[in-house]
């Protein structure tokens, strides 16, 4: 493809994307390859990390053609103000490229050209720009992203806006680390350990791997190193009947099944079948062996409430905004709205609620989710508290060198959660909280003596 008709596939693209909120990017994406056999894959990951790269730096983007009176607010405006503010592309060369012809956007008209003047020799950054656009957040996010980070929110959010790596969990089931490494390896991808995640690989440079013989024989699953560690805190153990309450796809079920070794019960339940269904094939790749599939709906309403107190261990991977993983949903900064929070938040509390009747006494609930901001962390777990005494916090920094046995990431032993982000940690933004529930107390024994010797009492 020319530059120009490059240029030309990123403005349909994004206009796409934005156009199709209520789908993700990379499904929208995807579909729009598909349908278009004919761009090679030099292409497509030309227009991809460019349509990525423009979604990271949306709002400073919109910012600049507010600044200028741009007359548009579209995809084709906003891909013009990119090639400009960012490849700092003289406007003649601008031109050239919006100039109509063959497949090439077409020529820009006196009002777009009025505004683009305007943005030459300037980049993106501008000392005008509020923190909340140079983060390139929405200004009602920003004030919950100063209550998580504080002054560090800044540097915590740029941080965000690099593409993540790409993280593999070594399915222990079929291979040790060190076997999954070396079959990849023999593939052309060279690994290295993770920091945190005790059997996590992280690629030394971004590859796809899911046609691989390693990864096609169940050796390594696809998980963020953050996930790895959520799912390593739920301490499922071989013999353990353990619960994963929103498995979605099943990446964390899939963990727990192999640290179990097979041995004992996992049942992954979710409120979506198809979610439950597409994990099958995964299970089995996996070798998993030991993982029941249970959909949360009305036919399964009897089963849910004789499972009551079953549970060694049981997990709420809680549907939440998914600010932490705006590195690699980088569309999510744009379609997540208040409304969407407000609603999450009494839904998270209801299904918190729900999940820790099936712990045990003794018995271990992890709340974790892929958010950064603290109404659905920190908030949420002291209110279930508040409401439910018989639950106690047990500090992650605790847990973590008995659990997971690697070293302790920085910042953890201030807080009893775990919280971890891409500045600090290399992860998506996670948060997990581990409770336990209250042993029940032993009933006290009759002095049946005393009672003999009353009851002979005329």
């Amino acid at each position: 493809m020319t530059p120009g008709a490059r240029i030309a596939a990123t403005i349909e693209l994004l206009d796409e994307i934005t156009g199709r909120q209520e789908r993700p990017a990379d499904l929208v994406a995807n579909a729009f390859f598909r349908a278009r056999r004919f761009i090679g894959s030099g292409d497509r990951r030309a227009v991809a990390d460019r349509v990525w790269g423009i979604l990271r730096r949306y709002g400073q983007l919109r910012w600049w053609l507010e600044r200028t009176r741009h007359p548009g607010r579209d995809a084709r405006a906003i891909v013009a103000a990119e090639v400009m503010l960012v490849d700092a592309m003289p406007l003649r060369d601008v031109m050239a490229i919006f100039d109509g012809g063959t497949y090439r956007p077409a020529p820009l008209d006196e009002a777009e050209l009025r505004a683009l003047r305007q943005m030459e020799g300037h980049s993106l950054p501008h000392p005008d720009q509020p923190d909340w656009v140079r983060l390139n957040v929405q200004e009602w996010v920003a004030p919950h992203l100063i209550e998580a980070y504080g002054t560090a929110w800044g540097r915590e959010i740029a941080a965000l806006e690099n593409p993540p790596p790409v993280d593999l969990r070594v399915n222990l089931l079929k291979a040790t680390v060190e076997e999954a490494r070396k079959a990849l390896h023999a593939e052309g991808v060279d690994t290295e350990p993770m920091r945190f995640a005790p059997h996590g690989l992280r690629l030394k440079r971004r590859l796809s791997v899911v046609t691989g013989r390693a990864f096609q024989d169940g050796l390594v699953e696809i998980q963020d190193e953050g996930s790895q560690l959520v799912a390593a805190l739920v301490d499922g153990r071989p013999g353990m009947q353990v619960a994963d309450y929103c498995a979605g796809a099943g990446g964390k079920t899939l963990a727990i099944a192999a640290g179990m070794n097979n041995k004992g019960r996992v049942v992954a339940m979710d409120v979506y079948e198809s979610r439950l269904d597409r994990s099958a094939q995964r299970l089995r790749r996996a070798g998993a062996h030991n993982v029941e599939r249970r959909a949360l709906d009305p036919e399964n309403a009897k089963w849910l409430k004789r499972q009551k107190g079953a549970f060694d261990r049981v997990l709420v991977d809680a549907p939440c905004t998914g600010t932490g993983t705006w590195r690699r949903n980088p569309d999510g900064r744009w379609t997540l709205t208040p409304t969407d929070l407000a609603e999450l938040v009494p839904k998270q509390g209801e299904i918190l609620a729900a999940a820790s009747r099936l712990v045990k006494p003794g018995g271990g609930l992890i709340y974790a989710t892929c958010s950064v901001l603290p109404a659905e962390n920190e908030h949420q777990i002291a209110s279930f508290l508040e409401k439910n005494p018989e639950f106690s916090v047990v500090p992650v920094s605790d847990l973590w060198r008995d659990v997971i046995a690697t070293d302790l990431p920085p910042q953890i032993d201030a807080s009893p959660y775990l919280r971890l982000s891409p500045l600090q940690h290399g992860t998506d933004g996670f948060f997990a909280a581990a409770l336990v529930r209250k042993e029940k107390e032993p009933e006290p024994a009759k002095d049946v003596e005393r009672e003999s010797e009353a009851e002979a009492v005329p």
